[in-house]
């Protein structure tokens, strides 16, 4: 392994996908916090401007699930402020409910968007980080890549990919100075949550994820859950028998994802609906990365 060199974020080039709201506006707020220069990217380009214009980041277009539109979010993004010395693959959907009442094309929505907006991201940005010898790629995963939840399966799988993809990827780049970390959050207090009490499991802000990505940068781990004991409990759960762990499930209520508070969760619910379409229909302008 080549140690990897040193990323100064004092005028780093740090891009963001899904950076208008939620984990991606904090981390945008973060990193600009520390003199970075930011660019976000969000398919809701309005609301990336408005952000963009408080707080001083760049913001443009992007479909992450398009590989095209990808592409040309960070040729933009390095027309402006050079290079990518970070890139944090952010955007994301979670939908919710019993796998077999989800439908198909939410099915492929997830993924899309989830899994394959990650590898676009990083296909994008690796051969240039490759010849220079210097960048880190961090990718928002979930716990809920190490832990399955009923009621999140197609979730599940999503994050279980993107866990594994960063994880073989870090291998193969590291004879060559550059790392890949996967962040690990419990349920976040974002859209992406809203209607969910999944207690004991804690929600989190989306500026403690924040604080996690800046420190992947200094300390290039592999993993890192937010909170650290929750990823050590889902790692143990794979130790337990299955009979104790399904009756800790039942003390628990491990199923409070197949019935979360609608009412709560409408706004989110009909904003995969309408992205979830919207694929069906092949047209990637009205796509939600929610």
């Amino acid at each position: 392994m080549t140690r990897p060199t040193r990323i100064d974020l004092d005028g780093a080039h740090v891009v963001i996908t899904g950076g208008a709201r939620g984990i991606g506006r904090a981390t945008a707020e973060a990193f600009l916090a520390r003199g970075a220069r930011v660019s976000i990217g969000d398919l809701d380009l309005d609301a990336a401007t408005a952000m963009a214009t408080e707080t001083g980041a760049s913001a443009h277009h992007v479909d992450v699930a398009d590989a095209a539109s990808y592409d040309a979010f960070v040729d933009a993004a390095e027309a402006e402020h050079g290079p990518v010395d970070v890139l944090v693959n952010n955007a994301g959907v979670m939908p919710s409910g019993a796998f077999l009442d989800q439908t198909p094309a939410v099915d492929r929505l997830t993924m899309e968007v989830n899994v394959q907006g990650v590898l676009n991201g990083m296909r994008r940005v690796l051969p240039g980080m490759v010849e220079r010898r210097h960048g880190h790629v961090v990718n928002i995963a979930s716990l809920a890549g190490k832990f399955p939840v009923p009621g999140l399966a197609v979730y599940n799988a999503s994050k279980f990919a993107v866990v594994g993809l960063t994880a073989a990827t870090r291998l193969e780049m590291a004879p060559h100075g550059v790392t890949l970390t996967a962040i690990l959050p419990s349920a976040v207090d974002t859209d992406l949550a809203s209607g969910f009490d999944m207690k004991p499991i804690p929600k989190v802000a989306p500026e403690d994820i924040a604080h996690a990505v800046i420190a992947s940068v200094a300390n290039r781990a592999a993993e890192i859950a937010v909170p650290r004991y929750v990823g050590a409990l889902a790692a143990g759960s794979h130790l337990v028998p299955v009979p104790v762990l399904d009756r800790v499930r039942k003390v628990i209520k491990g199923d409070r994802a197949l019935h979360p508070d609608e009412s709560a969760r409408a706004s989110y619910s009909a904003r995969l609906d309408h992205a979830a379409g919207a694929t069906r229909s092949n047209d990637s302008t009205d796509r939600s990365n929610a």
